[in-house]
């Protein structure tokens, strides 16, 4: 993925290989056309990117052996400033360019998580970022997706670019310290050493992470260092394998086969990078050791091109460019998936785009000389380069802050929320101002929970790990336990706040989509495990009550049901003696609440969803009524949806922060009308 195309070098000795193979500049073009439409029209993972960075420590360890061999100094630091002043003109162009489309065509809740992609870029960081939220990176509809997203593997890429010279330097030491009592050994022999068990090991925990936190691993660079490893040690192993012509001929069309069916027919988003991943770059290791193969029928023939050797000169810009391209045509036009015409226009604008980055910004960068007679010239250039991107960042997170403060500094009679649609504020008008919570915010919706379980209410589970409570009362009067998913925890924010008033401890068992109750085969074996051990928790710790959404909202008819297994979930908790209390859940919708209303206004009908198809017209809930004792329902629709919609906007107050989940803000707005409810349906006093 790097602009890398070095000089030519003659193959005179075992270890210096020729430094120039046309061929590995057309597998480069091949790599970056898999990843592009792959993206484009299959919405999934190709393997390409992992050729890429196979290729890249193909091509540097190639370097660096030449160097060692012919007794040249390695001079780490010209050499990491060198790389970086031919990397980062491109990387800030590209930045500059998303940050000013963000500002044009997303909506402004994204604009905080472009600009922090934006500085995570910069500082080749963007693959822990995303590896920290968990990023979907291989979701089919790209249309809500980071623009910088794939920034990922450059930034793995970058971190290598400084670890491997550090290999070289230290094992070029170890080479002239053996060189005397062992004259014959070559440095490619001492370079195997800490390349091959950095192969073995990456792969080993590649496989382990893979396996348990396939999201997280996706972005890891310690699951992804065998890649650089398996190609540097073919940088090492390249001048020994010397297969015929007709070896050469297969080995290079098998090759290519097994890297452009890679994507097709493995499970490359789920499985990757773990041994799944030796597919594209075994496979790109074939035709790289396939090489010339002197016959008129070899897949050197087509790599060695003059359009592919072209297409592979830009095939750096051509990477950084067609995400982005992508992602802002799908949120302009509100498209989920191009159509063929539609991805070629994507393509072909990528492709010129990036043309234009090589011979406008990348090329005369690299071949102006002023700055490589000097170190100091060089790193000048770089910080010249941050800072002509560091500085708009800077400006416009600092206004975007400064607009977050303004809007949550309203007096509080301005947005009042839930309180509008109370039966004494009916037919008030809402006063001017601005909506709440403020677009930058909205990543801070979720509702609180005070920390990690502590004493006697810490599970025994290691399924209940995540289990979380509220700060203990002094004076404990009531001990209460939240189940379920995300739909339950978003109303914290009115029940913590009422169980600190009235002295009640309350502790919260959740899992992300995951509605509590009795096993069923509408879940998955992990919810349904979480549940029984959740159950078991309260009937163990004997608590006084059960709080739980009782009712599931779907985006397409029946938009609402009951929940599966919910009132034989509950018997157990019933018999104990136990109270439960059970809440509607709110309406889910097929797009997101807050950037419907800032693309188009909160008056669009657009984010102002009919009733009728939010929720069921009968409750769910009325069919528990009667059946289980102790069982409290409570319906606070009515402070969600009014007069035959639901909105997106109540009160000044943003109702939902996404398609389904109200704002911690909202939720605040419900406390006086939530309490009298709770209080009202369970007697508690």
């Amino acid at each position: 993925m790097t602009a890398t195309r070095t000089v030519p070098s003659p193959r005179k000795t075992p270890t210096a290989a020729s430094a120039f193979r046309p061929e590995v500049q057309g597998l480069r073009a091949l790599a970056v056309l898999m990843v592009a439409t792959y993206h484009i029209w299959l919405g999934k993972v190709s393997g390409g990117v992992d050729i890429f960075l196979l290729v890249s420590a193909f091509l540097m360890t190639l370097s660096f052996v030449r160097k060692v061999e012919a007794g040249k100094p390695l001079r780490l630091v010209r050499h990491w400033l060198h790389v970086f002043k031919r990397l980062l003109p491109a990387v800030v162009v590209v930045i500059l360019a998303v940050l000013v489309a963000s500002r044009i065509i997303l909506p402004q809740s994204r604009w905080p998580d472009v600009l922090s992609e934006a500085w995570a870029s910069l500082l080749y960081r963007q693959n822990w970022l995303l590896a920290d939220t968990a990023v979907d990176y291989y979701a089919q509809d790209h249309s809500g997706a980071s623009p910088l997203q794939h920034f990922w593997s450059l930034s793995i890429q970058g971190q290598v670019f400084i670890l491997w010279p550090i290999i070289f330097a230290v094992s070029a030491l170890a080479f002239r310290l053996l060189r005397r009592p062992f004259p014959r050994l070559g440095y490619a022999a001492v370079l195997s050493v800490p390349f091959g068990g950095i192969f073995l090991a990456s792969l080993a925990f590649s496989i382990t992470e893979t396996a348990g936190n396939q999201a997280y691993a996706y972005f890891d660079t310690r699951t992804r260092l065998w890649e650089f490893a398996l190609g540097s040690l073919l940088a090492l192993a390249i001048p020994y394998l010397k297969p015929g012509r007709a070896l050469r001929v297969v080995l290079g069309w098998a090759g290519l086969a097994a890297m452009l069916s890679c994507g097709l027919v493995l499970t490359v988003d789920r499985s990757f990078p773990g041994f799944v991943a030796l597919w594209p770059t075994l496979a790109a290791a074939a035709i790289i050791v396939a090489g010339q193969s002197g016959s008129p029928i070899g897949v050197d023939r087509i790599l060695s091109s003059r359009p592919l050797v072209g297409l592979g000169d830009n095939s750096y810009a051509l990477y950084l460019w067609h995400w982005p391209v992508l992602v802002f045509f799908l949120a302009a036009t509100d498209t989920h998936a191009p159509n063929l015409l539609q991805g070629l226009g994507v393509l072909a604008t990528s492709l010129v785009l990036a043309v234009g980055t090589t011979r406008f910004v990348e090329r005369p960068l690299r071949d102006w000389s002023w700055p490589e007679r000097r170190s100091w010239r060089t790193a000048i250039v770089i910080a010249a380069c941050g800072a002509i991107l560091a500085g708009p960042a800077a400006l416009w997170q600092s206004n975007l802050t400064a607009e977050t403060a303004a809007i949550a500094a309203q007096p509080r009679e301005l947005t009042p929320g839930a309180a509008v649609l109370a039966p004494e504020n009916a037919g008030k008008p809402t006063p001017e101002a601005k909506i709440i919570p403020a677009p930058a915010a909205m990543k801070d919706e979720w509702a609180d929970i005070d920390g990690l379980c502590i004493d006697q209410n810490v599970p025994s589970n290691p399924l209940l790990q995540g289990c979380l409570q509220n700060s203990k009362p002094e004076k404990v009067t009531k001990r209460i336990v939240v189940l379920g998913d995300s739909h339950a925890q978003q109303y914290m924010a009115a029940l913590g706040p009422i169980a600190k008033e009235r002295g009640w401890e309350v502790v919260t068992l959740l899992k992300g989509n995951c509605r509590f109750g009795a096993e069923s085969a509408e879940r998955d074996a992990d919810c349904n495990a979480f549940n029984k051990a959740s159950a078991a928790y309260v009937l163990e710790h004997k608590l006084d009550a059960v709080f739980t959404v009782a009712s599931l909202t779907h985006v397409e008819a029946p938009f609402e049901t009951e929940v599966p297994g919910y009132l034989e979930g509950i018997k157990p908790f019933t018999d104990a003696g136990i109270d439960v209390v059970g809440v509607r859940d709110n309406p889910r919708f097929s797009m997101n609440m807050p950037e419907c209303v800032q693309k188009k206004g909160p008056d669009s009908p657009d984010c102002n969803a009919p009733l009728a198809e939010s929720l069921a017209e009968s409750s769910p809930l009325d069919d528990y009524v009667g059946k289980v004792p102790r069982l409290h329902l409570m319906d606070l629709s009515d402070l969600i949806c009014a007069n035959g919609t639901c909105p997106a906007v109540v009160g000044n107050v943003y109702v939902y922060k996404d398609d389904n989940h109200l704002t911690k803000t909202y939720v605040q707005t419900m406390i006086p009308m939530f309490k009298e409810r709770l209080l009202a349906s369970t007697g508690w006093d």
